[in-house]
Parts: C-alpha cells; sequence; structure tokens
C-alpha cells in the first residue's frame, strides 16, 4: 500500500479538495471553500494546511464566527444541500460563537463541516490559553457545547483518528435523512502531528444524492387514504427544493387535482401563480391555504417536519376525520402526528404515489374552491401591499415596493421576527430557490451573512437581504464581507427602533410594551443611530430613504450598483397584517394582577381548546 507523510491537518485539507459532486453533468468539488478565522489553535495547523491547497480549496476570511457559518450554511440550502462548506476556528470563543449556528443548521437539516480547534491531546501545557477546565471532568473542552446541535461529533487526539472521522462525517453530510452539521474537534498539537496516510484515502470520490425509494406497503397505504378522502391537500416543505421535486409537485398537483400551500422553507416550490398554489400555510399563512387546510381530511405532508408555525400549534388542521400523509426521507418526521409514513425521497415519492393513485382526481368543487380563496386573498393582500405615501410604512408595504422593483429571478432573505411572517403571506417567489428565509430556528442575525451566502452559491443572481434594525445590530459584520468579496447584496433595513415583533406578541398576550421597543427600555438616552454611516463605514453603499417611493427609486439604483448597497427606511413598529394567519401557542400566565392578563389567558385557554394534543 503506498502512502504519503502528512500532518492531521494537511490530510484533512487534502481529503476535502478530493470530494465532488455531479450537478447537470458537471462534476464540481463538493465544498465549495472554507471559511477560517485563525487563532492559536487552528492557526499553525489548518493554515498552514488550508495555504497548501488554496488554488483548489478556497479559503474565505470571515469577521465573526457564527457569520461565516451562517453563510456556510445559506451557501448549502442555495445549493439544495449538493455543495457545502467547512469552517474552522481558534479554540474558546471562535469555537463557541459558531455554536448558534451549528443549532442553525441541524435544525434546518443542512449540512455544514466545523472543524473548530480544541486544546492538546497531550495535555502538557495544561491549561492551554481560552481551555474550559472542569472541575469533575479531564476529557471536557469547550468543544462539547457542539455535541447536542451535531449530527455527528468526534474529538481528534490522534492523526490516524481522521481517517475514519471524516469518513463518518461525509456521509452524514451527504445522507439525505440524516443530514445536518458535522463537527470534528481538532486538538491542535494532533494537526501539528504526521502520519503516513494511504493515498487511497486522498482518492476522487463523486456524491451523488441517494434517491430513497417508498416501501410498497406504505405507498399502498397513503395511496388508499388519498383515495378515500374528499377534500385532499398538500402541504409542501424545505424537502421538495432539496430534492429538486418541484416539477413533479406540479405535475402531482395538476394531475390529481390538489391545491398546494407552502411552508417558510418549502416556499418558492412553485410559482406563486401557479393555479395550484395557495400560498403560504400555517401561523403565518394566507387566508386561502388556512382555509384548505382546516378543512382537509387528507393532509399530504410533502418534505415538512411539521412545525408549530406550519400546524398553528396542532390546532390548524381542524377536520375530525382528517389525517396526515407523511411523505418524508426521515422516518422521524414521515410519523409526526400520527401520520401515515411513505418514507421517500419527494420527487421518486410523489412520482411512485402518483402512479399508484392512477387516474384518481380530488372532486371538482375542490379546484373551484381553490380558485375563489386564491383571488379573495390576492384582493385581501394587495390592501396592505399596495403604494402608499404614508410617513412610516408598515413591513408589507415594504415587501410590496421590494417585490415591484425585483425580477423573477433575484432571491428574498430574512430570517427572524416579523419580517418573515409578512414575507410568507405577501411575498411572491416566481423561481425555485427565490425565497430563501431561515424560519426554523429564527437565527437574529442570519440576515446579511445568509445573503452573502447564496450569493456566493449562485452569483447569477440578484441577492435582497431584507432585515430589522435589531436583527441588523446584533450582526452586520459580514457586510464588509461581502464588499470584500466583491458579492454585491442589496440590503433593506427597517428600522423600527427596536424589536417591533415581540413588542407586538407582548402586548397581543396581555402584556405592557416592556423592554422591546427601545423608548420602553430601561435607558438615560435613546440612541440616535445613523445606520446609512454604519454601513458606509463598513465599506457598503448606503442610502437612507424616506417613504415608499423614494424607496423604489434607491432598489433600482441599486441592481446597478458596483458593491453591496444598504438602504433603510423608517418603518411602523405595530402595524401587521392581520388578514390570514392562525393562532400560535405562546403561553399566557394563570395569574395575573392587570385584567388584560387574565382576559388574554381566558383567551388562550380557548384556543387551547382547539388543539388535537398527539393527533
Amino acid at each position: 500500500m503506498s502512502t504519503i507523510r502528512l500532518t492531521m491537518a494537511q490530510a484533512v485539507a487534502r481529503f476535502l479538495t478530493a470530494q465532488k459532486t455531479e450537478i447537470d453533468g458537471e462534476i464540481l468539488p463538493l465544498f465549495g471553500g472554507v471559511w477560517a478565522i485563525f487563532g492559536h489553535g487552528n492557526v499553525a495547523g489548518m493554515g498552514e494546511a488550508l495555504h497548501g491547497v488554496r488554488d483548489q480549496l478556497p479559503t474565505y476570511r470571515a469577521h465573526n464566527e457564527q457569520g461565516m457559518a451562517h453563510a456556510a450554511i445559506a451557501f448549502a440550502k442555495a445549493s439544495r444541500r449538493r455543495r457545502m462548506m467547512a469552517c474552522t476556528t481558534s479554540i474558546g470563543p471562535g469555537a463557541t460563537n459558531m455554536v448558534t449556528a451549528a443549532a442553525v443548521a441541524h435544525v434546518n437539516r443542512l449540512p455544514v463541516l466545523l472543524l473548530p480547534g480544541d486544546v492538546f491531546a497531550n495535555g502538557r501545557p495544561d491549561p492551554v490559553l481560552q481551555q474550559i477546565e472542569s472541575f469533575a471532568d479531564g476529557t471536557i473542552s469547550a468543544n462539547d457545547c457542539f455535541r447536542p446541535v451535531s449530527r455527528y461529533f468526534d474529538r481528534i487526539t490522534r492523526p490516524e483518528q481522521i481517517i475514519p472521522a471524516l469518513q463518518r462525517a461525509m456521509s452524514v453530510l451527504t445522507d439525505p435523512a440524516e443530514c445536518g452539521p458535522a463537527t470534528l474537534a481538532l486538538c491542535q498539537d494532533t494537526q501539528a502531528e504526521a502520519y503516513d496516510y494511504p493515498e487511497s484515502f486522498f482518492a476522487e470520490k463523486i456524491w451523488t444524492p441517494r434517491r430513497i425509494r417508498p416501501d410498497e406497503t406504505e405507498l399502498a397505504q397513503a395511496a388508499d387514504l388519498i383515495c378515500k378522502s374528499r377534500k385532499p391537500f398538500i402541504v409542501a416543505g424545505g424537502g421538495v427544493l432539496y430534492s429538486g421535486a418541484e416539477s413533479a409537485l406540479a405535475d402531482f398537483a395538476q394531475k390529481h387535482g390538489l391545491a398546494v400551500g407552502e411552508t417558510q422553507a418549502g416556499k418558492s416550490s412553485l410559482p406563486h401563480d401557479h393555479p395550484a398554489n395557495l400560498g403560504a400555510i400555517g401561523v403565518t399563512g394566507t387566508g386561502a391555504a388556512n382555509a384548505f387546510a382546516e378543512d382537509a381530511d387528507v393532509v399530504i405532508a410533502v418534505g415538512t417536519r411539521l412545525q408549530d408555525f406550519t400546524t398553528g400549534s396542532w390546532a390548524l388542521f381542524r377536520n375530525p376525520k382528517r389525517r396526515i400523509v407523511g411523505l418524508n426521507v426521515q422516518a422521524f418526521d414521515a410519523t409526526k402526528h400520527n401520520a401515515a409514513p411513505l418514507v421517500a425521497d419527494a420527487r421518486v415519492g410523489l412520482e411512485e404515489l402518483s402512479r399508484a393513485l392512477g387516474d384518481w382526481k380530488a372532486p371538482e368543487d375542490q379546484a373551484v374552491k381553490a380558485r375563489d380563496e386564491k383571488a379573495r386573498w390576492f384582493d385581501a393582500a394587495a390592501r396592505y401591499t399596495d403604494p402608499t405615501n404614508v410617513e412610516l410604512p408598515s413591513d408589507a408595504q415594504v415587501i410590496g415596493a421590494v417585490q415591484r422593483a425585483s425580477s423573477p429571478t433575484d432571491v428574498v432573505v430574512c430570517a427572524a421576527g416579523g419580517l418573515p411572517g409578512e414575507l410568507h403571506k405577501h411575498w411572491k417567489a416566481s423561481a425555485a430557490l427565490g425565497y430563501h428565509m431561515e424560519y426554523g430556528y429564527s437565527c437574529m442575525g442570519y440576515e446579511i451573512a445568509g445573503g452573502l451566502g447564496v450569493k456566493m452559491a449562485d452569483p447569477s443572481r440578484e441577492v435582497i437581504v431584507m432585515v430589522g434594525d435589531g436583527s441588523y445590530l446584533m450582526m452586520n459584520s459580514e457586510l464588509a464581507t461581502s464588499v470584500m468579496l466583491g458579492h454585491k447584496l442589496t440590503v433593506v433595513l427597517l428600522d423600527n427602533r427596536g424589536y417591533g415583533c415581540i413588542n407586538r406578541l407582548q402586548r397581543a398576550t396581555g402584556g405592557e410594551s416592556f423592554n422591546n421597543l427601545l423608548q420602553h427600555t430601561n435607558h438615560v438616552t435613546l440612541p440616535e443611530i445613523d445606520f446609512a454611516a454604519h454601513a458606509a463605514g463598513l465599506g457598503a453603499r448606503s442610502v437612507k430613504v424616506k417613504g415608499i417611493g423614494e424607496l423604489e427609486d434607491a432598489l433600482k439604483k441599486a441592481r446597478s450598483a458596483d458593491r453591496s448597497t444598504v438602504i433603510v427606511i423608517d418603518t411602523d413598529p405595530l402595524a401587521s397584517t392581520d388578514a390570514g394567519g392562525h393562532w400560535w401557542d405562546v403561553a399566557v400566565p394563570e395569574v395575573s394582577v392587570r385584567e388584560q392578563v387574565n382576559k388574554a389567558r381566558r383567551d388562550y385557554e380557548k384556543a387551547l381548546a382547539t388543539q388535537r394534543v398527539g393527533d
């Protein structure tokens, strides 16, 4: 057996360069690059190793470890999980900064390889700088924080240990059911130790998506349930996009006369103007989709994990006889809500389910209802998004302006707060992957870094990032990275002077406005934050606009700009779309001296009675 002597870090770098994928007949590197912020725990080992392969595996410098991991996660999502990135940090705060991002990837089933530095395996310089010391367990380091938010975790204490560890990590990163973050904690002395690695370990390997076919018994059961239904309805989740099943979904819905609602992750599975597409479902859903969901006797849940925003906290699907068919590549998700599981790849599953249904078609009255409900919703929604001259526009009015200034191939990116709910209801996605929302973990600060990752995945598309002032203040540093790398973003920053979404929720549950909007905080003076000046200081072009008209003009100019542009607009913190939507379970105090809270509690208890717990 021929071998090559390399350090452990060099072996990692060389292995990553050998991993490939095939997309539309073209062989591409599986890893689009490595994000790195170096410190004493990785600069000597991984730094030198990555320098040696920089022509095959580019290394990108970021400004925040959480931000760079968000960019890597967004890259994977925008690549339909067919490509991914790795992230390396030093030990200590560099590593733990990535833990939140690891949770984002874990919840959203997205692949990212995390390579944090770790303490000395030999324990000689103990404790080393930034080492977390456990009084009772000498094997613990800060990287143990990654264990609950990683699909695979290993600590590399010997150079040869990386051989099985990388192979196991790859099996997780590329598996459609197990997909998520893999963490290999690299002890810093081990990174520098050499070993005679077999050359076969570095042979090129091409990874293609595994398409799991349905079990015959599960397929027959699912087809039987659907054939007996009178009011069937499809819920399209992110798995549709990851599988590339948009055409299969469109064909299935058209052939069998079914209407479709889209989750946050599944939005853009169908064009907004497709006759079957009733738009968003759930807590932030359209009136059209939720009307179907409430009456459905069979819900065909395709590629969705059925989280509470989709199911209206288990209270949306109200038909007492309703059943769920869980078409999902992961059995854990396919069996939720006492569903009849159909464990399969979304595309293959839809194709085989269609064959099993034959010429069966939903009753004609369902198509008529879909047409009428959709028209009714579009009429209602237009009132919230149409042009206006108000001094402080709502989020929906800003969304309407961005929509009018956008092109069908643009990608809108957002994450936490009230904006995702308004976008879910109102954004009209025309092309697949044109709607990129991180709403599985709802992580504030994802927006700009995520937009950068989307742009890196597909530079041909314009990327529009919509972000509130709260999220912008939490994490904005990768705006400078976008300028540095030449990946232009258009950032629309909505300034409602605080956490407007949570203030509205606080008031809706009977609370007083407290500690969310800046004016309701404990303060000596209110900050007068010049977001446009701040963005300019990071190297972006920036402008503060007044009103919707100026916003639309600024958006047009941003399209031809030579670098990222930040457009700041003041918005109303209280206004939101009260059409559509559904109840969401947010517990209200049982006891309070305030009547507003007591009333909210009574309303809450009434809503709880509509939940179908365990079903």
